[in-house]
């Protein structure tokens, strides 16, 4: 008799062959069962993202039952969608029908061409009758029109079980033009002890069912759904979306790398299943295309990469856990060999960054890239490897470059480590001399409880790069670009365990344009 085990791996390999069938072509519109809600459809909301100068993607899933399956015929559903230029939906102009296809779990992506630049718009979903909530998104200004102000902000984990989402009340809020979330969407484990509310079950995910259910229970969140429905994203993952601090095919647990492959493939399709992305990121078994480029005009372009699908195994792991260790004398984080980005990312993102003609480049990833050297209890200093400082030598070549390269205005944006930081990234960050190429501003997590405040706060000293840190509070990052400047604000909520706790700026820092220093607002 087949163990469980056995029987959740067959079930995986069905998943890709059938994945399989369905990218061997576009998904089209094929013929559609009549179907007739008796439970709204739209239980997930809806979304918009990836803004162009004349359009966008909009989305939904259809998901009555949304932590059960989704509760949806094993069918084709028809679905007709529509674009106004009012929230009334007074002057449709455009509309279509796509296909809610079971083996995309009734998910719809809609790529709306057609329209104006630089202009707000609303759209709607309707399937079995039933009518979705209204979305506002906005297309891109005209590639090149001079922009005089564009307003993003960026955040990123969002652990369900460690806090209440009233930080995404607030940035709902918000007056901006684009969210950027960076990364930990959902976390595929559970916590343990008293937490303000629970995941569906405690079972770590692992097979696409089980992604799919826990999405369906971060959507279930209405302020999450609120801020999807007013503004236009841009995403990236980090590891939670798959498993915690896997490396490619390289897992946390050191599984069998085709067995976490499959397992990868799973959690991959129901991210894109479950995010506003383009055809250009349907996945393709365990592979997902997702570092692309968004422009504004002339004033920015954002560039969003990928730091877990093509980046080399942690070093120094031999005789330890999987992912990522605190270690001392590592020499394999200097190895020249080493990389987060694959070769084929990195060589991307330095060409778009040294051929950008925007006033401002921001690069947004899920890390902090600033290294943070921290001292153990025998006096040794010490480096986390899951994140940059474990990649120092592809770190200093990516930064040496771009100083080279005299790429305009770059700034980076980062997340993962669950707490606010201002930073001055250097080539060399032991050598006072080498000059500072870009800031860095790294937000606080949405909801997942921070780093150890007081011991992190005692290497600071010997990390002088680090302009500005706190992990004591929850929240986002508010960014206004101009042509003359960048202004971030980090906007922390008083209490995570409340939906509707009060936000304030926590800190708020300048970068002029032609002058990479930090300067505090």
């Amino acid at each position: 008799m087949p163990s469980r085990a056995d029987i959740e791996s067959l079930a995986r390999r069905r998943c890709l062959i059938a994945l399989s069938a369905i990218l061997s072509s576009t998904v089209t519109a094929a013929s559609a069962v009549e179907w007739k809600a008796q439970d709204d459809p739209f239980t997930l909301g809806v979304a918009s993202g990836e803004p162009i100068p004349d359009g966008f993607v909009i989305w939904t899933r259809l998901a009555p039952r949304p932590t059960e399956g989704g509760g949806m015929p094993d069918a084709a559903v028809a679905v007709e969608w529509s674009v106004s230029t009012d929230e009334a939906h007074g002057n449709v102009v455009r509309r279509g029908r796509a296909t809610a296809d079971p083996r995309l779990g009734h998910s719809v992506h809609v790529e709306v061409e057609g329209l104006e630049p630089g202009r707000w718009y609303w759209y709607r979903f309707i399937a079995g009758g039933a009518a979705s909530p209204t979305g506002r998104t906005r297309t891109a200004p005209a590639a090149g029109a001079a922009l005089a102000r564009l307003r993003f902000a960026f955040a990123s984990c969002q652990h369900y079980e460690h806090g209440l989402y009233g930080a995404y009340r607030h940035l709902a809020e918000d007056d901006l033009d684009l969210v950027l979330h960076l990364g930990d969407y959902i976390y595929e484990g559970s916590s343990t002890g008293k937490t303000p509310r629970r995941h569906e079950t405690t079972e770590e995910a692992i097979t696409l069912a089980q992604y799919r259910n826990r999405y369906g229970r971060y959507k279930s969140d209405p302020h999450l759904r609120a801020a999807h429905q007013r503004f236009p994203w841009a995403v990236t993952w980090d590891d939670h979306e798959v498993e915690n601090d896997y490396a490619a095919d390289q897992s946390e647990n050191r599984d069998d790398p085709k067995w976490f492959l499959e397992r990868r493939a799973a959690a991959y399709q129901a991210y894109y299943e479950h995010m506003p992305l383009r055809r250009t990121s349907l996945p393709r078994g365990p592979d997902l295309q997702l570092y692309r480029r968004l422009a504004f005009g002339d004033l920015a372009t954002f560039h969003v990469v990928d730091n877990r699908q093509y980046r080399s195994d942690q070093p120094c792991g031999e005789g330890r856990r999987g992912g990522g260790n605190m270690v001392a004398n590592c020499a394999a984080r200097f190895d020249p060999a080493a990389t987060m980005w694959g070769a084929a990312q990195e060589r991307w993102l330095e060409d778009g960054l040294s051929s950008s003609r925007t006033r401002w480049n921001v690069l947004a990833q899920p890390l902090m890239m600033a290294q943070l050297n921290n001292t153990d209890a025998s006096g040794q200093t010490v480096n986390w490897t899951d994140g940059w400082d474990g990649y120092a030598a592809p770190r200093a070549r990516f930064l040496a470059r771009l100083a080279a390269a005299k790429v305009v205005n770059p700034v980076s944006i980062g997340g993962d480590i669950h707490s606010f930081w201002a930073n001055e990234l250097r080539p060399d960050f032991g050598d006072e001399r080498s000059p500072v190429v870009m800031p860095e501003f790294v937000g606080t997590s949405i909801s997942s409880r921070g780093i150890p405040y007081a011991s992190t706060l005692k290497a600071l000293p010997a990390n002088p790069h680090i302009r500005y840190f706190d992990s004591r509070q929850r929240g986002y990052a508010r960014v206004e670009l101009t042509p003359a400047r960048c202004q971030v604000a980090f906007r922390a909520i008083l209490d995570a365990e409340d939906a509707a706790s009060a936000i304030r700026i926590q800190a708020s820092f300048v970068v002029e344009a032609g002058r990479p220093n930090l300067q505090r607002d």
